[in-house]
């Protein structure tokens, strides 16, 4: 089986927002290929104006929006997994310049199989990848102004509707990407797994920061 490589758009956020975007953009990814029927749940983002959707439990998707459900076993595996792995890539950030760290996430999918060698008398079993989802995040730690003069205000709305144009073009990327073939999708149970690299593909990195970058806002 030949794994499908998918290249989101570049990423560069406050570290503030750091933490919210890659939930936002894990979960989006987990709830479109999750193994077999899901119940989803709509999320708010706090620091974006975003609502995603994520899986949930059937108790908590049938009930009142506003219940306090408690959420199922996977739901809690699925959010220690997503944020265990954002922590492990906030640790991997590597220095590319002044104020700006790098990394790269990679969200893997994955099948289990049992192979037979020696006419069949010795069998062990492989993971075989059949999907990954890349992404490349800058975090800019240049702090932001704090004062309430019309310049620091405009800088910090600039922040922040940069950021945000960047993560609707992921998002909407992964849609794209989603709404195409399937047919390397394999149709049993599988899993995932979500690692961290110090960098993507140094022969990539300028194409990116380019290619990737938003327009200005006119407004």
């Amino acid at each position: 089986m030949n794994c499908k490589d998918h290249h989101l758009p570049e990423l560069e956020l406050s570290t503030g927002q750091v933490r919210e975007a890659l939930q936002c953009i894990l979960h989006t990814i987990l709830f479109i290929r999750s193994p077999g029927p899901v119940a989803p749940r709509d999320v708010e983002c706090e620091g974006f104006d975003l609502t995603y959707t994520r899986i949930a439990s059937d108790k908590a998707a049938s009930s009142h929006p506003n219940s306090n459900s408690a959420p199922s076993a996977l739901e809690n595996d699925v959010d220690k997994k997503v944020d265990d792995a954002i922590e492990s890539f906030l640790r991997s950030l590597s220095q590319i310049g002044p104020e700006l760290l790098s990394g790269c996430l990679t969200l893997s999918f994955f099948e289990r199989r049992a192979s037979r060698q020696l006419f069949g008398l010795v069998s062990h079993e492989e993971r075989v990848v059949w999907e990954q989802w890349i992404l490349r995040v800058v975090v800019n730690n240049t702090p932001r102004p704090v004062s309430d003069d019309s310049a620091a205000v405009i800088e910090r709305q600039r922040i922040q509707d940069t950021a945000e144009v960047m993560l609707r073009a992921v998002i909407q990327k992964i849609f794209e990407i989603s709404g195409g073939a399937i047919d390397h999708v394999p149709p049993v149970m599988y899993e995932f797994e979500i690692n961290s690299t110090k960098r993507a593909d140094e022969r990539e990195n300028v194409y990116s920061r380019v290619s990737n970058m938003p327009s200005l806002l006119s407004s």
